[in-house]
């Protein structure tokens, strides 16, 4: 039986990495996926760097599976963070929201994985010669901060564009999404809103609810004016959001308008003023149940979906 290569890199079960979201992901969810076999991610976010070396510190008492922590580049932190990265000996490193090229060394040198978040081939390409591990590829399907292609079309563009593994983000919450990454060439999946609602997530129930609640259309983007547009669901600040964006207001102003709003969702519950942020897929997330239970979920769902696949194949023959 051949090895998934990223498994195989990444030293663990399944090819499932759990996203990096700021407030939300911590020791406890990220040493839960770890534990059921994926790789779970500690997100430093605009953290102070002894809380991201805390965090670390707890998720390796809680698991002895290989750890992931998510780096924003544009942190005022990010160089300390990056520092005390090499220092916990973190098993993995995602960068987003910038170029790693300037800590790739250090962190090889220490033994560490380096897996940036890439919105397009150009980056890909670069990073790869600057020598990352693996590549995550996201499409504007996802969460959070996100780009402009989406991940049917960026997928197999980059995939075909490098010879690293690459992993498919956006808009990936099942089996089905699993399965479909794979036939675009990915070697793995980067999950993040069906995790939301994993028992082992801290965040407020309200925003577990909304998620839980939330219809095909109810995410929208906010920021696209500001250059780091953001995939939330829809509430009275988002509404506020886009239509000051549509009298033309500021950048400085639209920054203070969002400032601290994800964590008045994920800490406090305000489902009104807060930003709930969520992919596309939320409306696929359907109840709360543990990390190992979803992970079992989306991988025992393949057999299924793999025949159905063939007996298709076959009757078009």
């Amino acid at each position: 039986m051949q090895v998934n290569k990223l498994c195989e890199l990444l030293h663990i079960k399944y090819p499932i990495i759990q996203g990096g979201m700021a407030w939300i992901s911590e020791a406890n969810l990220a040493s839960a996926v770890s534990n059921a076999g994926g790789l779970g991610v500690i997100a430093a976010g605009n953290a102070e760097p002894e809380w991201v070396r805390s965090e670390i510190k707890k998720a390796q008492r809680l698991t002895d599976k290989p750890l992931g922590v998510n780096i924003m580049l544009l942190s005022p932190h990010a160089a300390e963070v990056a520092q005390v990265i090499c220092d916990e000996k973190v098993d993995v490193v995602i960068t987003g929201a910038g170029n790693p090229g300037s800590y790739i060394n250090m962190w090889r040198e220490a033994g560490i994985r380096v897996v940036p978040v890439v919105p397009s081939v150009a980056l890909a390409k670069r990073l790869e010669q600057k020598g990352a591990d693996a590549l995550i590829c996201e499409g504007m399907e996802a969460g959070g901060h996100i780009g402009s292609l989406t991940t049917m079309a960026l997928v197999p563009q980059i995939v075909d564009a490098v010879s690293l593994p690459v992993i498919a983000a956006g808009g990936i919450a099942d089996s089905r999404g699993f399965l479909a990454a794979l036939a675009l060439g990915a070697t793995g999946v980067q999950i993040g809103t069906r995790f939301l609602v994993a028992d082992e997530c801290n965040i407020h129930p309200n925003y577990k609810n909304k998620v839980i609640k939330a219809r095909d259309r109810d995410t929208v983007i906010t920021g696209t004016s500001t250059g780091h547009p953001i995939r939330t669901l829809k509430n009275k600040l988002a509404r506020e959001f886009l239509r000051l964006e549509k009298e033309g207001a500021s950048t400085e102003d639209l920054h203070k308008l969002g400032e601290g709003k994800l964590r008045l969702a994920v800490k406090e519950g305000d489902m009104d003023y807060g930003s709930p942020m969520a992919g596309q897929i939320a409306a696929l997330v359907c109840k709360q149940e543990s990390v190992k239970e979803i992970i079992e979920d989306i991988v025992g769902g393949v057999p299924e979906i793999l025949s159905n696949v063939m007996e298709v194949i076959e009757w078009e023959k």
